[in-house]
């Protein structure tokens, strides 16, 4: 899971449980929801790790790939149009841009959790939120705007009220060491269980941005069509030419509000069914290079520092995802013996029904719409108030 943000209403493809008959973990046996090739998986790699802010991006990841670019547009629409990948699109940093977000884990009813399940969802703010195999069962990652009447800790009550959830735990990011939703499509669980460079932790302060940043962002965000020049349509609706609007998310990237631009894949129908959320007991004083050594594993695609409680004392998060149950296994697994982290030190929950997962977007009004609804009482005097 992210804070993740990576997040759409339920995927037909996800497992179905939690239930009467408790959760229920499957794996798609047949790989991927289509058939895919080497060039498949190849140009799937690319587009995840970097899409190039580029005039003409498909000509650049041609050459990259040695493919000719009618080709490669060809598979990009054939991935898209199969629901392999989910879309193309800028990813922007949610605290950059001054939104406050984090991980919630509630306990709602276990018969029933689809009722409490389809509350949540229901907040513009909520990208991911998953049924999971723990006495905490419903988790979910929120985001609330910097302009939000409730703050987060406000949207949390409303939620908590509307729910009937009988407790919720913050788990907000203390540290970020890694998020990055991309799947290795070419090598098999070596690959994924291996070790890259320690990561550092990632600055997640909020960065400085003005009306025409929100303009830009407005424009680009969402997905992007596979054409030979796909950002002129963002550039004419602001005035722009596609040189003048890439050199702004340029800059959005030095200032670390934009991560990236790249596909977002369909992790069950690309062959990923299993997703498993690592979590360890790390001592305070090892955290820092526990975290940054967990995070250069290659399957990993999220790790953070979160709070600890009494009943709950695992530190540090990390997300993988595998092929099947007992890829992602593996991949816990050789974290667990690099870092001596067994028994008591170390807990994994798999999802079992997946009830959101969307790309946030960012300066719509579906936020207040929402809070309006849900919380009328925050807004109540704002017309004599010379306050919107």
């Amino acid at each position: 899971m992210s804070e993740l943000t990576e997040t759409e209403t339920q995927d037909p493809e996800a497992a179905s449980g939690g239930g009467r008959g408790g959760p229920k973990l499957r794996s798609r046996k047949g790989g991927a929801a289509i058939p895919l090739d080497d060039a498949d998986r190849r140009l799937m790699n690319l587009m995840q790790s970097e899409f190039p802010l580029d005039p003409e991006p498909y000509a650049k990841l041609a050459a990259a790939a040695e493919m000719p670019v009618a080709e490669l547009m060809a598979r990009a629409r054939r991935l898209l149009d199969g629901r392999i990948i989910r879309e193309i699109t800028p990813i922007f940093d949610t605290r950059a841009l001054g939104y406050a977000s984090m991980l919630v884990a509630a306990k709602v009813d276990r018969e029933y959790p689809h009722r409490p399940a389809k509350i949540i969802n229901s907040h513009p703010g909520v990208s991911h939120n998953y049924l999971r195999d723990h006495e905490f069962n419903l988790w979910f990652t929120i985001a609330t705007p910097p302009d939000s009447r409730l703050g987060l800790e406000g949207t949390l009550d409303v939620l908590q009220r509307l729910t009937g959830a009988e407790s919720i735990r913050q788990l907000p990011t203390l540290t970020m060491f890694k998020i990055n939703m991309n799947l290795e499509m070419e090598g098999g669980t070596d690959a994924l269980a291996a070790k890259a460079e320690a990561v550092l932790p990632r600055e997640l302060e909020p960065q400085p941005y003005d009306d025409f940043d929100v303009e830009v962002i407005r424009a680009v965000q969402g997905p992007m069509a596979v054409t030979e020049r796909p950002y002129d349509d963002a550039a004419a609706a602001l005035g722009l030419d596609a040189e003048a609007l890439l050199a702004h998310m340029e800059g959005f990237a030095e200032r670390g509000i934009l991560r990236r631009v790249a596909a977002i894949l369909f992790h069950r129908r690309a062959g990923f069914s299993a997703n498993g959320m690592g979590v360890w007991r790390v001592a305070p004083e090892d955290v820092a290079e526990v975290g940054g050594r967990m995070a250069a594993v290659r399957g990993i695609s999220h790790c953070y520092r979160r709070p600890t409680y009494p009943d709950w004392p695992y530190s540090v998060f990390t997300m993988a995802h595998g092929r099947s149950k007992e890829e992602c296994d593996a991949v816990l697994q050789s974290i667990a013996d690099e870092h001596d982290l067994h028994g008591a030190d170390r807990a994994v929950l798999y999802s079992s029904t997946e009830f959101k997962k969307v790309r946030l977007r960012y300066f719509t009004p579906d936020y207040e719409k929402w809070e309006r609804e849900h919380a009328p009482e925050a807004f109540a005097g704002a017309a004599g108030s010379g306050q919107p």
